[in-house]
C-alpha cells in the first residue's frame, strides 16, 4: 500500500511538474509571441538588388547597389549550391518544423563541456533573425527566432525558405545572396561553380572576412573540407568527389585566377554618373539603388569615344601651348624607390586617372633616375623600366631637373607609328589645368548619344556638360534673333552697328565689338554671322528683352532670365546641356524636344516604369501587310515653340557663321551645318554650338575657377575643331542633309553686305537666298527700308568700316584708341581693346 501511494504521489508530481513545465513554456511563448513581427509579409520579399545600366546595344556597362545583390528564384538555384549550404548550416532542414531540439542540445553539451559557445539556429531560424529581428545575442532573440520559425514553416514552403535564405545572406565583398557571390569570387553564374567553388561559399554566412580566399586562405581551405565531408556524410556526393574536391586549390577572383567581373566593363564616365544623378532625382536615391532597375541608356560607345577624344585634344593642346608642367601632385617615399615591389605596389595604390585613353592608355609612372638628356621611369603593368627622351618634353619650359624629383607620380604613354602601330619612344602626359564639356543628342528624338563633361571622369567626377553654369556669350545671340525673326523682323531688317551708352546699375556700360569697329547700317544675317554685339543690343532693346527673356525660357536655357540687356549678350549663366538642346529645336524646325539619357526603365519584374519617345506609329502593329514602298508613319505630338519658318530663317543665318563667319576657319564638313560660337569677355568660357539636320552638338572650355584663357582664345578656335572631329563621324553613322524647307514661304536673293534685292539671276561672294513668309513684302515695313537703332542714335561723325573689311577675328589688326561722339552727344575715346565696362557683358564673338 506505501509503495502504490509512494507512486501515486511520484506521478502525480511528475503530473504536476509537466504541467507547471507547459503552463510556463506556453506564457513563454505567449508573452515573447505577442508583439512579434508579421512573417507573413516574407510572402512578398523583394530584396534590395542592382540597378544595371545597358546601352542600345544592350551591352551592360554600369551598376549601382548599396548591397550588391543578383536575385536567384529557387528553381534556378543548382542543388549542388543548396546542399551546400544545407550541409554546412542545416543539415536537418528539410525534416524540422523550423527548429532543431537535438541541435540545440547538442550545442548546449559542447558549451558545457568547455567548448565554444555556438549558434544552433536552423535556416529556418537565420532567415527570421536577418528579416525580422535584431542580431543580439540573447535568450529572448533566440525565443522569439524560434516562434517566428515555427509560424513561417507553416507559411512557406522548405524551397521559398532557403530561396529567401540564399538571396539574403551576406557572403563578404559587398555580396548578399549566393548569385552575386559567385560572380564576386569566381566570376560565373551559379549553374557554373564547381563543387569545391560551392563549398566555398557555404563557409562564408557565419564570419566572410575569417575566412578570406587569400588572407586566410589555409582556414578557408580547411572550412572548406570540413563542409564537403559534411556533404559525403549527408549522402550529397560520392567519396571519389570528396576526395577530389578537398584537393583542390583554392583559385578565386581575389588571388588573381580569375578576371574580376568589373574588368568586362567600360570604367565608369561621366554619362552613367549623370544617368544615376537623375534616376535619383526623378526615383529617390533609394529606390535607384535598391529597386533593381533595367536602364537602356541612349548613348553611343564608339560616338562616346570621339567625343571624349575630340575634347581631351582640344584640353591637352591648349594645356601644352602654355609650356608648364604641373605633373599629378602624387609621390612616391624615397626610400622605396629601391625595392621594385614596394614602388610598385605603392603606385598600385596611387589615385591618379587611369581612364584616359587619348592616342593610347595614359599609364601612372614614377619617376626612378633623372639625367640632363632623359627620365628613366617605372611603369605600372611594364615589366621593364623606359626612358623618356628630351626631345618629348620640348613644349615646356625648363628641363628634367626643373620640373622633376625622384618619386613623382607621372602619366606616361606610347607613342607609336600610326601605320605598323610600332613604338617610336615614351611621351609624358598630365592632366590639364583647363576643363572643358561635350555633348550630342538626335535633334528628333532627344537621345543624348554623347556626353563628357571633364578630361577625365577619374580625374574630377564634375560634369561639366551638365553641372557647370557659365556664361555662354555669343552662343545665346540666337534666341535674340529667333524673337525678332518671330516678331516681324526680316533677315534683310537694317540693324545700326554703331557705340551706344547704357545707364545700368547707376554706371555706364559701353559694350563693344570684338574687333572694336563699327560697321554702321547692316542686315540681321550679318548681326549674327559676324557676331555684332552692337546690332544685337540694339536689336534686343527694340524687340524688348521681355520678349527676349521669353523666349529663352520657352527654349528651356533659362528657368527665369532676367530682363537685362546685358544679357543679350549671353551673361546670364546657364548650362551646356541646356544649350545643345534648345539649339536641337532650330534644328527639328522649332519642335520641343527633351534631351534624354535613357530609352526605357523596366523594373526587376521587367514592367516598363519609363519611356522617353512618345511620339505614335500609326502603322507599326500592321507592318508586315504595308503595301511595297511603303514604311510605318511616326506622328510627332510634340509642343511647337517657335515658327517652323522663323526656325528656317535662323538656321539658314546660322549656316552663315560655319561658311563665312567667326567658325568658318575651322568647322567644315561634308553636309549642311548651322553653329554659333561664343566667347565672354575677357576669353574666360569659349563656346561653339552647332547642329546638322540629325545630330545637334555642343562644347564649352573653360577653367573651373574663370580665368581668362589668353587674348588668342575664341569659341571657333578652341570648340570649333572639337565639333568638328566629331561631326566628321557622327556624319559618316548618323547622316545628314540640307535642312528641310517649311511650306508657306519663298526665295529672294539678298545682298549680304546692304540687304538690297537682288536678280534672280545673281551671284558672287555677296548674294545670299533669304526665305520670306508668302504674304510678307521684305521691302516694305521693318524689312523695307526701316534702320533699326533700338532707340540709340548714330553719330554722324562715327568713322565706320565696310564692304571688304574684314573684323579682327578675319585676320585685320584692331585699331588704337579713337575719339568719337556718342549717341548722347559726348565724346569718349573708344579704347583699342574691349573691356567689362561697368557690367559684364557676356559675349564677345
Amino acid at each position: 500500500m506505501f509503495i502504490l501511494s509512494s507512486l501515486g504521489g511520484i506521478f502525480s508530481a511528475l503530473t504536476l511538474g509537466v504541467i507547471a513545465a507547459a503552463v510556463s513554456i506556453g506564457g513563454v511563448l505567449w508573452m515573447y509571441g505577442r508583439d512579434l513581427p508579421n512573417h507573413e509579409q516574407l510572402a512578398q520579399y523583394t530584396p534590395p538588388t542592382i540597378s544595371r545600366i545597358y546601352s542600345g546595344e544592350g551591352r551592360l556597362i554600369d551598376e549601382f547597389a548599396r548591397e550588391r545583390r543578383l536575385f536567384a528564384p529557387a528553381e534556378e538555384i543548382p542543388d549542388l549550391v543548396k546542399r551546400a549550404f544545407i550541409s554546412a548550416e542545416d543539415k536537418n532542414f528539410y525534416v524540422h518544423a523550423g527548429y532543431d531540439p537535438m541541435g540545440m542540445i547538442a550545442a548546449a553539451v559542447d558549451a558545457a563541456k568547455g567548448g565554444r559557445l555556438r549558434g544552433a539556429s536552423t535556416i529556418t531560424q537565420q532567415v527570421m533573425k536577418n528579416f525580422l529581428l535584431s542580431s543580439d545575442r540573447s535568450a529572448e532573440r533566440k525565443v522569439k527566432e524560434i516562434i517566428l520559425a515555427s509560424r513561417i514553416e507553416e507559411t512557406l514552403g522548405k524551397e521559398d525558405i532557403l530561396e529567401l535564405y540564399l538571396n539574403e545572406i551576406f557572403l563578404g565583398q559587398n555580396s548578399y545572396g549566393v548569385a552575386a557571390a559567385a560572380q564576386t569570387y569566381f566570376n560565373k553564374t551559379l549553374a557554373d561553380l564547381t563543387l569545391e567553388e560551392a563549398a566555398y561559399l557555404a563557409i562564408l554566412p557565419k564570419a566572410p572576412s575569417d575566412y578570406h580566399p587569400v588572407r586566410q586562405a589555409e582556414r578557408a581551405i580547411d572550412r572548406r573540407n570540413f563542409v564537403l565531408r559534411e556533404m559525403f556524410e549527408n549522402g550529397y556526393i560520392t567519396r571519389a568527389e570528396m576526395e577530389e574536391a578537398q584537393t583542390s586549390p583554392l583559385l578565386t577572383v581575389q588571388s588573381g585566377h580569375f578576371t574580376p567581373f568589373r574588368a568586362a566593363l567600360p570604367p565608369r564616365d561621366y554619362f552613367t554618373d549623370e544617368i544615376r544623378r537623375q534616376l535619383t532625382a526623378d526615383f529617390g536615391e533609394e529606390a535607384f539603388f535598391t529597386q533593381g532597375f533595367n536602364v537602356r541608356a541612349t548613348i553611343d560607345a564608339e560616338m562616346q569615344q570621339v567625343a571624349a577624344e575630340a575634347l581631351q585634344r582640344a584640353l591637352e593642346s591648349y594645356d601644352r601651348g602654355q609650356g608648364v608642367w604641373r605633373g599629378t601632385g602624387k609621390t612616391i617615399a624615397a626610400e622605396l624607390l629601391g625595392d621594385e615591389v614596394a614602388w610598385r605596389t605603392a603606385l598600385a595604390n596611387t589615385d591618379v586617372a587611369r581612364d584616359i585613353k587619348l592616342e593610347n592608355p595614359w599609364l601612372p609612372a614614377v619617376v626612378l633616375e633623372i639625367a640632363d638628356q632623359s627620365v628613366t621611369l617605372g611603369v605600372e603593368g611594364e615589366d621593364d623600366l623606359v626612358s623618356v627622351p628630351r626631345e618629348d618634353i620640348q613644349w615646356m619650359r625648363g628641363n628634367f631637373f626643373d620640373n622633376f624629383t625622384q618619386g613623382d607620380v607621372v602619366h606616361v604613354r606610347r607613342m607609336t607609328d600610326d601605320n605598323s602601330g610600332e613604338l617610336l619612344r615614351w611621351s609624358l602626359r598630365q592632366v590639364p589645368e583647363v576643363q572643358g564639356g561635350f555633348m550630342a543628342m538626335d535633334v528628333n528624338t532627344g537621345r543624348v548619344i554623347a556626353m563628357q563633361g571633364g578630361f577625365s571622369y577619374q580625374d574630377s567626377v564634375f560634369n561639366r556638360a551638365t553641372q557647370a553654369t557659365r556664361q555662354p556669350g555669343s552662343s545665346f545671340k540666337p534666341f535674340v534673333y529667333a524673337a525678332a525673326l518671330d516678331s516681324g523682323y526680316q533677315p534683310n531688317t537694317i540693324v545700326v552697328d554703331a557705340p551706344i551708352e547704357i545707364l545700368s546699375g547707376g554706371e555706364i556700360w559701353r559694350p563693344k565689338n570684338a574687333s572694336n569697329r563699327f560697321y554702321g547700317p547692316s542686315p540681321l544675317r550679318t548681326g549674327i554671322e559676324r557676331s555684332r554685339n552692337l546690332m544685337t543690343v540694339r536689336l534686343a532693346q527694340d524687340v524688348g528683352m521681355g520678349t527676349v527673356a521669353s523666349y529663352a525660357e520657352r527654349f528651356g536655357v533659362y528657368d527665369d532670365m532676367d530682363e537685362l540687356l546685358a544679357n543679350s549678350l549671353g551673361s546670364q549663366e546657364t548650362t551646356l546641356y541646356k544649350m545643345v538642346a534648345a539649339y536641337a529645336m532650330f534644328a527639328n524646325g522649332g519642335e520641343r524636344v527633351e534631351p534624354t539619357l535613357v530609352d526605357r526603365i523596366q523594373d526587376r519584374y521587367g514592367r516598363t516604369v519609363f519611356r522617353h519617345d512618345q511620339r505614335v506609329c500609326n502603322d507599326c502593329e500592321q507592318f508586315a501587310s504595308l503595301q511595297a514602298g511603303y514604311g510605318p508613319r511616326i506622328v510627332s505630338n510634340r509642343e511647337r515653340v517657335m515658327d517652323a519658318i522663323t526656325a528656317y530663317q535662323l538656321t539658314s543665318m546660322m549656316r552663315g557663321v560655319v561658311e563665312r563667319g567667326t567658325a568658318a576657319g575651322t568647322v567644315n564638313l561634308s553636309v549642311p551645318v548651322a553653329g554659333k560660337t561664343g566667347t565672354t569677355n575677357d576669353s574666360k568660357d569659349v563656346w561653339f554650338v552647332g547642329f546638322s539636320s540629325t545630330i545637334a552638338a555642343g562644347c564649352y572650355i573653360g577653367h573651373d575657377r574663370p580665368r581668362s584663357l589668353g587674348s588668342g582664345a575664341s569659341g571657333g578656335g578652341m570648340c570649333g575643331p572639337v565639333f568638328n572631329e566629331f561631326m566628321r563621324e557622327a556624319i559618316k553613322k548618323y547622316g545628314g542633309g540640307p535642312f528641310e524647307v517649311p511650306e508657306g514661304g519663298y526665295f529672294v536673293k539678298i545682298d549680304r553686305y546692304t540687304g538690297a534685292r537682288l536678280p534672280d539671276s545673281a551671284t558672287g561672294e555677296n548674294v545670299v537666298s533669304e526665305y520670306f513668309r508668302e504674304g510678307d513684302d521684305p521691302f516694305i515695313g521693318i524689312g523695307g527700308g526701316t534702320v533699326i537703332d533700338g532707340g540709340f542714335a548714330m553719330a554722324g561723325d562715327l568713322p565706320l568700316f565696310g564692304r571688304g573689311e574684314g573684323d579682327a577675328e578675319d585676320g585685320g589688326n584692331v585699331p588704337a584708341a579713337t575719339q568719337v561722339q556718342t549717341s548722347t552727344g559726348r565724346s569718349v575715346v573708344v579704347p583699342g581693346r574691349a573691356t567689362f565696362g561697368g557690367l559684364s557683358s557676356g559675349g564677345l564673338y
